[in-house]
């Protein structure tokens, strides 16, 4: 099996109310890799909320009391605290500068997920997009009808992990495509039944796309990735990703 990341070079900034699947199917066909039957696209949710305009200007954000609190000892713009208090459904830590909520799509991410990296506009900052499986589907109904293809859609977002270092693509919001393997039932090299093996799919291909999107380059949002066999769906959702709290173990 062959797998190729491919990016997708050419697109402009994106700005409220463009048709980021017409954008992404014409850059394919500039680059002499138009969009095949089974391919996989990856969208970071940056221009997904771009977009959509889930955008919030700090300079016109009023923090409460609170938000200013929690600006103070985190060492953040009270402004940016308040629109992330905004997007959590709560509290799981803060420290070290840090501040990690529960989203109300159900995310444990550091600032609910409000990013101000490759945001046009001094003080704008993007939200989550408000339903990230919607916008994985608009997107690829639009490729279906602009390319005549049907493939898979996958937006992306940047998160750490507890206990290691660094930041790694994850999915966000899915379409087209079972977003966990299951692999228990299947046996090993040495005939070992697996009994736990459950593989998250979706988000090695979003880490996978990052290899060629990369966090900081604006010109680069989206990625081709072409020849993995995923397993189709058109029911499953984010939500298949997510563990209960109960059975969760660093909280």
């Amino acid at each position: 099996m062959v797998v190729q990341v491919i990016p997708v070079i050419g697109l402009p900034i994106i700005k409220k109310g463009d048709d980021i699947a017409k954008l992404i199917c014409e850059a394919a066909k500039r680059q002499n890799t138009p969009i095949q039957k089974g391919d996989i696209i990856v969208v970071t949710h940056v221009i997904v909320s771009r977009a959509e305009g889930n955008t919030v200007n700090l300079n016109q954000v009023q923090p409460s009391e609170f938000a200013r609190n929690i600006a103070q000892k985190t060492d953040k713009d009270p402004a940016l605290v308040e629109v992330i208090l905004r997007e959590a459904e709560g509290i799981i830590r803060m420290g070290n500068g840090s501040i990690i909520t529960l989203t109300k799509h159900g995310f444990i991410c550091a600032n609910s997920g409000v990013d101000k990296s490759n945001v046009p506009g001094e003080g704008v900052v993007a939200l989550l997009p408000e339903n990230p499986d919607e916008s994985a589907r608009q997107i690829r109904q639009r490729i279906r009808e602009e390319c005549g293809e049907i493939v898979a859609v996958i937006v992306s977002d940047t998160h750490g992990r507890p206990l290691r270092d660094g930041e790694i693509n994850i999915a966000i919001g899915i379409a087209g495509l079972v977003p966990i393997r299951d692999r228990r039932g299947e046996k090993d090299l040495f005939n070992y039944m697996l009994r736990v093996k459950r593989t998250a799919v979706a988000d090695e291909l979003a880490s996978a796309a990052e290899l060629v999107i990369g966090q900081t380059n604006e010109a680069i949002p989206a990625a081709i990735l072409r020849g993995y066999p995923y397993q189709k769906s058109e029911e499953a959702t984010i939500k298949d990703m997510l563990r209960l709290p109960e059975k969760e173990l660093f909280l």
